[in-house]
């Protein structure tokens, strides 16, 4: 479970991803009130002739150790430079970076990585790192990538399920601390599964699509109710989509800000886990993506 007043960490490893990461994760850490944890994982090579420190003949900023340093030295750097008044702190951590980072997210509010890394997080391809948070970290994932429109809506995934609270608690408190609009998207395709009625009998075909219209808009009111009365300042505008939720999310990011969605869904997303909707996002969404598990995954 996250710590709402927990630092926000950012895994850094020298990318030009991870960099632009560190600034999204400085102006998090702002908006929350809290500190930013910087944090640099490497996994030490065991290989003879490959020098940790300096090497005897070569330059005394040589090595592997010292490069590490100056990687995290220049993200802190960087940090304090994006957002002079908050705590920034450094951390160069010896082990596995997913296993880092997945321990940090305990005593986190927001873990924030980059969508491609190399050096302390070498081979770990767009979404890797995201999706291994999403589905063992303790708090949500800030996945940066695409262009984030300074303007646009905060958008948030809604599936009117119990599990996908969070992403829609999360989603408010976001726009509200950003004073953005916030567009509550639910995307529903095909025949749902509610109800006793067998969707694909002849005689249920009549007026088929306006009765379970009407029962995705009823949900996509119930699942913003609660939120509204608790965010009174933010612009909700609720967009109900007869649509792939993936292509309509994907659309919906192109003008976007943030886009927040659950680490796993069901209703409106029905039978789409982590590494489906999730996961598709974090590849092709156009805009920043924060993956927000449920309180009981």
């Amino acid at each position: 479970m996250s710590v709402s007043n927990g630092p926000v960490v950012v895994g850094v490893d020298g990318s030009p991803s991870s960099l632009a990461a560190v600034d999204t994760a400085a102006g998090e850490a702002r908006l929350r009130g809290v500190g930013l944890r910087v944090v640099h994982a490497f996994i030490w090579p065991l290989m003879r002739g490959v020098p940790l420190g300096p090497a005897t003949a070569g330059p005394q900023d040589g090595g592997l150790r010292p490069i590490a340093e100056r990687t995290l030295a220049e993200a802190v750097t960087r940090a304090h430079a994006a957002e002079p008044a908050i705590e920034v702190t450094g951390d160069l951590v010896t082990g596995e970076p997913l296993t880092i980072l997945e321990a940090e997210s305990r005593r986190a509010s927001l873990v924030v990585v980059g969508s491609r890394g190399m050096g302390g997080f070498v081979g770990l391809l767009v979404g890797s790192t995201a999706v291994h948070l999403a589905a063992h970290g303790r708090c949500p994932v800030l996945v940066v990538r695409g262009a984030a429109d300074p303007a646009g809506p905060v958008v948030v995934a809604v599936d009117g399920s119990r599990r996908g609270t969070a992403a829609v608690e999360f989603a408010f408190a976001e726009a509200s601390s950003r004073g953005a609009e916030l567009v509550a998207l639910h995307a529903w395709s095909g025949w749902t599964e509610r109800g006793d009625d067998d969707p694909g009998h002849p005689a249920n075909l009549v007026d088929s699509e306006n009765r379970v219209s009407a029962t995705e808009e009823r949900l996509l009111a119930e699942a913003l109710a609660g939120h509204r009365a608790r965010y009174p300042d933010v612009k909700v505008v609720p967009r109900l989509v007869h649509a792939s939720p993936r292509q309509a999310l994907i659309e919906a990011s192109s003008s976007a800000r943030l886009l927040v969605v659950g680490a796993r869904g069901r209703g409106g997303f029905t039978g789409l886990l982590l590494g489906s909707v999730s996961q598709a996002m974090v590849h092709h969404a156009g805009c920043p993506v924060a993956v927000v598990r449920g309180l009981e995954e």
